[in-house]
This record gives C-alpha cells, sequence and structure tokens, in this order.
C-alpha cells in the first residue's frame, strides 16, 4: 500500500467502525442484550464487540445491567451443559438528555426526554402564535428553564433541540415560508432564532412530519415504512413516509394536503386557493358552521358561543355536532383519496385537536375515502386516529433528533456531551472526522 493509499483505507476502516457502533447503539435502544447477542445479531466477531461496548461504556452511553438466566453451550440441545450467566448491557438513557418543542397555533410546549424519548419533565401554556417570533422565543426559553430545573439537569447536558411549527419550512435552510396560519412568521429561521435563545444546537420540521415520525417510532403503526400521517388542527397538514424516509420534495412542502381545492368553486381558504380542504374542515370553520347553523334554528344543546372544545365534547351526543363532524370527515376523506392513489401507503393514522371528536368524524372519512380509492390502493390500507393524542408532536422532534444524533458526526457530539461532568472518555479515533450519513436509523428519517 502506498502512502497516497492510507487516507482512503483509514477512513474506509473509520466508517466501517462507526457503522457498527451505530448498529450496535440501534439494538441497546430497542432493548438490552448481551454481548453474544450482539455478536450473533450483528454477525461481528466477540473481539470486534467487545472493543466498541468498551468504548462505548467509556464514553458513558452503554452500561451493563445485571445477568440474565444461565445459558446453555452452543450445539448440546436442552442436554448440553450450562454455560455462565449472560451480562446484559443496556442504553444508558440519561446520558444525554432532549428537548423537544411543540409550536402551535394556540399553544406551546416543551418536554425534557431521555434518549428514548421518555418524557422526564413537561410544560405547556396557552400562547397565540401571532403574538410573533420574539414573543415566542421568551416563553420558550421561560418553558425550558422550567422543565430543566424541574428535571435537575444541566443545559450542557442537552444534546439538542428538536422542534416542530404548524408551517412549511424550507428543510435546506430551516426558514419557514409563507406560513398560511403563521402570520408574521413568513422568512424567520426558527432553528437559528431557538439557538440563539437556547444555546444549544436546534433542527426544525413540519409538525406534521414529525407526526409521521412518531407514528412509525412509537404508534399503533410502528415500523410502518408508507405511512400519512395527517394532523388536523387549526390547519391541516400531512406527513409523507415513503419507503421509511419522510418525503419532503425539493424544498421541505410536500404533504400540504391542507390547501388541495376538493371543489373548484368553493371559498377561499387562509392559503387563497378556492376551495381547500382547510376552508371546509379547519378547526376555526367547523366552529363558524356550528354557530351559522345554531342560528338558522337547527336544534343543539351547544352552548352560545360554540368553541372548538364543545363541538369534540359533543360530538357523539349532539344532533348538530355529529352533523359538522360527519361533513368535516366526508370532506377530509375527499383529500385523503387523493393521497391514497398516489402513495399508495399501508396506514393513513389522523392526529391533531380534530381526532378528539372520535368515531363519528373516523367513520366519514373512512367511508368517503376508501369509496373514491381504488381497490389496488383501498385494499390493506389502514385509516386510524392517532393513539398518541397531544404527545405526537414531542415525540415526533424526539425521534428526528435520534436520526440525526445516532450518525458518525451525531456520535461524535453524543461522546462529547456525556462527558460532562464524567472528564473525557478516550478519543473515539476510529470514527470518521466528517459527519457522514449512513443508510441506518432507529426507525425515522433524517
Amino acid at each position: 500500500m502506498t502512502y497516497a493509499e492510507l487516507p482512503t483505507a483509514t477512513l474506509d476502516l473509520a466508517a466501517i467502525r462507526a457503522r457498527h457502533t451505530l448498529m450496535l447503539l440501534g439494538r441497546l435502544w430497542q432493548g438490552d442484550r448481551a454481548r453474544v447477542d450482539l455478536a450473533r445479531e450483528l454477525g461481528l466477531s466477540r473481539s470486534a464487540i467487545g472493543s466498541i461496548v468498551a468504548e462505548l461504556m467509556d464514553a458513558g452511553l452503554v452500561q451493563e445491567a445485571g445477568q440474565r438466566g444461565a445459558v446453555r453451550s452452543s450445539g448440546r440441545g436442552e442436554g448440553g451443559p450450562v454455560g455462565r450467566r449472560a451480562t446484559l448491557l443496556a442504553l444508558n438513557t440519561r446520558a444525554v438528555f432532549l428537548l423537544a418543542v411543540d409550536l402551535g397555533a394556540s399553544h406551546v410546549r416543551v418536554d425534557l426526554l431521555d434518549l428514548r424519548c421518555a418524557p422526564l419533565a413537561s410544560r405547556t401554556v396557552a400562547h397565540d402564535i401571532l403574538l410573533g417570533p420574539a414573543a415566542t422565543y421568551a416563553r420558550l426559553t421561560e418553558l425550558t428553564c422550567a422543565v430543566l430545573a424541574e428535571a435537575g439537569v444541566e443545559r450542557d447536558r442537552v444534546a439538542a433541540v428538536g422542534a416542530g411549527v404548524p408551517g412549511p419550512v424550507d428543510h435546506a435552510t430551516g426558514c419557514v415560508v409563507q406560513p398560511p396560519n403563521m402570520p408574521g412568521w413568513d422568512g424567520e429561521n426558527v432553528a437559528a432564532g431557538l439557538e440563539r435563545v437556547l444555546g444549544l444546537p436546534t433542527r426544525v420540521d413540519n409538525d406534521a412530519n414529525l407526526g409521521a415520525l412518531a407514528e412509525t417510532r412509537f404508534g399503533a403503526h410502528r415500523g410502518a415504512a408508507d405511512l400519512i400521517y395527517v394532523k388536523a388542527a387549526t390547519g391541516i397538514g400531512a406527513g409523507v413516509l415513503l419507503g421509511g424516509r419522510l418525503h419532503r420534495g425539493v424544498r421541505g412542502g410536500a404533504g400540504e394536503i391542507g390547501h388541495i381545492s376538493i371543489n373548484e368553486q368553493g371559498p377561499v381558504g387562509r392559503s387563497g386557493n378556492p376551495g381547500s380542504l382547510e376552508s371546509y374542515a379547519a378547526g376555526q370553520v367547523l366552529v363558524r358552521t356550528a354557530a351559522e347553523r345554531r342560528a338558522a334554528g337547527v336544534p343543539t344543546t351547544l352552548p352560545d358561543p360554540v368553541t372548538l372544545a364543545d363541538l369534540i365534547e359533543r360530538a357523539n351526543t349532539d344532533p348538530l355536532a355529529r352533523e359538522v363532524w360527519a361533513e368535516a370527515g366526508h370532506h377530509l376523506g375527499v383529500a385523503i383519496s387523493t393521497a391514497l392513489n398516489l402513495f399508495n401507503p399501508s396506514a393513513v393514522v389522523i392526529g391533531g385537536r380534530l381526532a378528539g371528536a372520535g368515531e363519528v368524524f373516523l367513520n366519514a372519512v373512512r367511508e368517503s375515502a376508501l369509496s373514491r380509492t381504488m381497490r389496488i390502493n383501498a385494499g390493506g390500507t389502514r385509516i386510524d386516529l392517532s393513539t398518541l393524542g397531544g404527545d405526537a408532536g414531542v415525540l415526533g422532534a424526539g425521534a428526528m433528533l435520534l436520526d440525526h444524533l445516532f450518525t458518525p458526526g451525531g456520535l461524535r457530539h453524543l461522546y462529547r456531551v456525556a462527558a460532562v461532568g464524567r472528564g473525557p472518555p478516550r478519543t473515539p479515533a476510529a470514527l470518521p472526522t466528517v459527519p457522514t450519513a449512513l443508510p441506518f436509523s432507529l426507525g425515522g428519517t433524517p
């Protein structure tokens, strides 16, 4: 080998080592395993596993977690001699922490998560997004300080911040682009704004995209490679997962299902498009529809003035509420049928505040969507309400962060943050010095 060949060979070996390290961490993220299990599952020698485990333990990312029952020696069957008990290894879920931000039209939420996205502290407050970026960043700073104080975690032990926003996000720049439900935010770089006030690396995406990540990682359709998550609330958007990866389009605007025209001659919605789905089925439209029909004399037990909370609470009991939700489900189903015929997913999951209306809403969606979908695209497709409820946003933000941290560049960052308060671990010299993306993740997408 010539000197000219050495750097390439070194990089290749480093990339292989990084890949094996991340594969091992991925297995431990799923659950505890012994070294012999890891060697078998990853197809690596016990010495290679031992070397990687030693490095990760030194970094504080992996720890021993007791022993499991004795195992039998290989090749002897049930009657063979009993071997020694295997020591289990576990991901140290509190080696570093994650901050998840859920920014809605009328609320903000901040959760502190561990490495499996289990919440350690959470704060949610009412907040009008129309107050603009400065007021929103100030409130998020207060909530961040509150969750860190409650959990007793120093800021420098947080690896990153993940945030979801209710509007289109340019994936390359992190800027919000002409958000119909966020006046005053056009062009705002939310990632840069949060990094400035929180002092932590930040990633931002559309809230519906994060909902899709949450569903495929933590929801009832866990592991689904082709899934559409529809967030129906003040606005309506979709996160589209194809082949296990988020489909964002060229800039990040894919999935804006709320702005599909379902009636060319219909009313103009917030996006300015005539007959858009949001002009028929967004939260504030449903409230206005209910108020107008009450005034026209439709029988109802709804209070005056009616609120969206009232409509949700009485969705299955009040005749006017049932009528409003059945129509909203019908309109949403028309738009979903388009998505089914385009993408043929295994599941469509409906989340957001409107999902709280329950069966009357869901049944109308199913009937409308499936009756308009080709048989090849309707068969085998489930349309369900999300089981994650209001946690979808923060869980999706956590999933997004994991997908970026479990890369070679992210792994170096994990080593640095995990070392806070422990002293520096041995330098992981075998890791690449460039954040090369790997075709491996914990179930979400980069």
